[in-house]
């Protein structure tokens, strides 16, 4: 086993399963897909280590925990078409696109979506969808199986709910730093939703995420 495999074997036994991660699809996926060749060059040495990594722009690569973690938590099916808000390096993207249909993916920033197209096409990721611009001004209505929020938000904007079909699942981490919560909310009839907080996290926010009124003093 060559160094690569070495650090590639270590990550996923003793990062990702300890941290509650037993699902078998997932674990063996994370092996398959290179995830060094979604991680910026001069930050290669960093590319299985238990960090976030910078991509520039205020956006970070999620460690590889909080990567499988929200896989796990999905349950994507092969035939289930996915919407992520946020590319960042295209790694997650790649991922999901191997345990499903298709996958849609927004981004606010020209130079991340371009890099991570350049990254995806690369290592023959045909099944996805890359686009620029900001899910929260979309009136569309398509709808999904599965949604991902890459970046934080400080509330779940309603807008969002709309996009997902019934038994749709999405992936989010709200709440503000340092004390966030990783939701999964679920469909379960026609605007009828449930929600399940999985475990607390910090990450930084989606920076076009809707923002609550506060009060000030």
């Amino acid at each position: 086993m060559n160094n690569m495999e070495l650090a590639r074997f270590n990550m996923v036994e003793q990062q990702i399963r300890p941290w509650d991660v037993l699902d078998a699809n997932v674990l063996d996926l994370l092996k398959k897909v290179k995830r060094e060749h979604f991680v910026p060059a001069d930050k290669l040495a960093q590319a299985f280590m238990d960090v976030e990594i910078s991509l520039g722009h205020g956006v970070r690569m999620w460690s590889p925990k909080l990567t499988a973690r929200a896989l796990q938590a999905l349950k994507l099916k092969l035939s289930d078409r996915v919407l992520e808000v946020g590319t960042g390096s295209g790694y997650l993207t790649a991922l999901m696109s191997r345990m499903s249909e298709h996958v849609t993916s927004i981004e606010t920033v020209q130079e991340l979506s371009a890099r991570a197209a350049r990254n995806l096409e690369t290592n023959h990721f045909d099944n996805v969808t890359l686009e620029i611009g900001d899910v929260f001004m979309d009136g569309g209505t398509e709808q999904y199986d599965a949604i991902v929020l890459t970046g934080s938000v400080p509330v779940l904007p309603e807008s969002l709910f709309n996009k997902l079909k019934v038994g749709g699942r999405m992936f989010a981490v709200v709440g503000d730093a340092p004390a966030m919560q990783a939701q999964l909310v679920t469909c379960v009839a026609p605007e009828v939703f449930e929600k399940v907080v999985l475990f607390e996290t910090d990450v930084l926010p989606l920076t076009n995420a809707p923002q609550p009124q506060r009060f000030v003093f």
